[in-house]
């Protein structure tokens, strides 16, 4: 189908950006890297009386370290987190995640604040900041707030933000040499949503597990933090028996709906399988072969 008709504007600071949703309200849309903008308009799905390009604003852009965090603007794209020093030094799961993320024209266009504002549950990045308990930080004309990730995502396409607002960046707490993180994923082709996929952040202190976060995604509404996978971890050495007690709790820690990849049945055997590969990776024996 063709695309509604629609204005364009281009905002080159927050300030013109709040004017303009001021002035026409839900009838604006805002274009970062318009990935998943663009689809919905040739299938009619959003018809906006006008389009707010906010590529050139300097206050969504940049990675930086700042009090301790990985600071990264809504409008840094995949591909430059894929290859930025500083994410791969202090957030690592969020560099190994590009590669998983569709192809190389999307990488190169799509931005981190895009992908978590659509929220789609299949997608890598949402489950990657709850992974790294991250925190989401909104502007709008009223001023800034923040929103920890693991609250930020509400539903099946549906997160906190609230009329006038967008995301200005994503504040990811640092790694520290006794993190571990990893992400894997189950798809039918290289560049497909996920059929299952897991990101994983714990911190391993003397071969003992501390605060893990195990996200699931493409199996529910949206990234999935595993309670009972993670209270099973919790405090116990990382073998054969502590991964198998996770798998385990999976039973009760999601209940994936039927799509079109397969029943919930095969949903929750994929987690536990990516469960397996992605804590084995941790394994002394593991890290000691990579």
């Amino acid at each position: 189908m063709k695309w509604p008709a629609f204005g364009y504007a281009r905002a080159s600071t927050l300030e013109e950006v709040f004017r303009l949703q001021a002035e026409h309200g839900e009838e604006a849309r805002l274009l970062a890297g318009g990935q998943t903008l663009l689809a919905t308009l040739a299938f009619r799905l959003s018809e906006p009386k006008l389009l707010v390009d906010i590529t050139r604003v300097a206050a969504l852009r940049g990675i930086a370290l700042q009090g301790g965090a990985l600071r990264i603007g809504a409008l840094t794209r995949h591909a430059e987190l894929g290859r930025d020093p500083l994410v791969a030094r202090h957030a690592p799961l969020l560099a190994e995640a590009v590669p998983f993320i569709a192809h190389p024209a999307i990488r190169n266009r799509g931005t981190i604040g895009g992908s978590l504002a659509y929220a789609d549950p299949a997608a890598e990045l949402p489950a990657c900041i709850v992974a790294l308990d991250a925190t989401v930080v909104l502007v709008s004309a009223a001023g800034e707030r923040r929103v920890a990730a693991g609250a930020f995502f509400t539903g099946l396409l549906e997160t906190a933000l609230r009329p006038g607002e967008l995301i200005a960046a994503v504040e990811v707490p640092v790694a520290t040499a006794a993190s571990r993180s990893a992400i894997v994923e189950v798809a039918r082709r290289s560049g497909d949503y996920a059929m299952a996929g897991l990101a994983v952040s714990l911190r391993l202190e003397g071969g003992v597990i501390r605060a893990p976060r195990l996200v699931y995604f493409g199996v529910g509404n949206g990234p999935v933090l595993a309670a009972g996978a993670n209270a099973a971890l919790e405090g116990r050495s990382l073998d054969a028996a502590s991964i198998a007690a996770a798998r385990a709790a999976l039973a009760r820690d999601l209940d994936p709906p039927a799509d079109l990849h397969g029943p919930p049945e095969m949903k929750r055997h994929l987690a536990g399988v990516l469960t397996q590969r992605a804590l084995t990776r941790f394994l002394p024996a593991a890290e000691a072969a990579a």
